[in-house]
């Protein structure tokens, strides 16, 4: 008897607040050798009450569900139940959902595009101590690695967040709103609403005195000589 076929199927929750996309996502399942579905919640509350009454192996979760979001269950699902791992399963591959859910915890990230095959990998690689990330995943996490972001200060001011401080030292660098979007690999949609917030946060009213804010909060530095 093979190793494959000696190995207990992987005891599986299906998180997504979507019926049809949860209903769907258990069939696939269901046909794939080695996983075993135990049950499948519609939101991150309910999967951390699930996890804790079955105590499955892999959680498959969806990142952007009401009451409690995918990265919040992650947070709470490994904090109190490590030997459940996490693999996220969503429609979105931007760097504001895939960083906050690997902080998180979260051991794969699969996009639903993903295949039946892609799944048991993902599922098996992270019961076996590996990262399932799919490869559009591992290029993005390669690319960020290659392209040093600028560096926040360790308390920002005005209660600006990380992401709005970055933004504002690439307004600072002369970057436009398409620029920016494509350095930190998000929306120009998204990027305008970070400027928004810190531009109320800080008072500011424009790009000209956000760059004056960004000098004078030492956010970023005159050019030497």
């Amino acid at each position: 008897m093979t190793q494959e076929a000696e190995r207990k199927p992987a005891r599986v929750v299906v998180v997504d607040d979507q019926t049809v996309v949860r209903e769907g996502i258990v069939m696939l399942l269901g046909l794939l050798p080695g996983i075993e579905v135990v049950g499948a919640a519609g939101d991150g509350e309910e999967a951390v009450r699930l996890v804790a009454e079955l105590t499955p192996d892999v959680v498959l979760m969806d990142l952007r569900m009401p009451r409690c979001d995918g990265v919040e269950a992650t947070r709470r699902i490994r904090a109190q139940h490590p030997g459940t791992h996490v693999v996220v399963l969503t429609t979105y591959a931007d760097d504001e959902s895939l960083f906050p859910a690997l902080a998180a915890g979260a051991r794969g990230y699969l996009t639903k595009d993903a295949d039946g095959d892609e799944i048991v990998r993902a599922v098996h690689s992270v019961l076996s101590g590996e990262a399932g990330l799919s490869p559009s995943i591992q290029r993005r996490l390669l690319e960020r690695l290659a392209d040093p972001r600028p560096a926040a200060p360790a308390e920002a001011p005005d209660g600006l967040t990380v992401r709005e401080t970055e933004v504002l030292v690439l307004i600072a660098d002369g970057l436009s709103n398409q620029e920016i979007g494509r350095r930190l690999h998000v929306s120009t949609a998204t990027v305008k609403t970070h400027i928004n917030n810190l531009f109320t946060k800080a008072g500011i009213k424009d790009r000209a005195q956000a760059v004056r804010y960004a000098y004078e909060k030492g956010l970023v530095r005159p050019p030497a000589g």
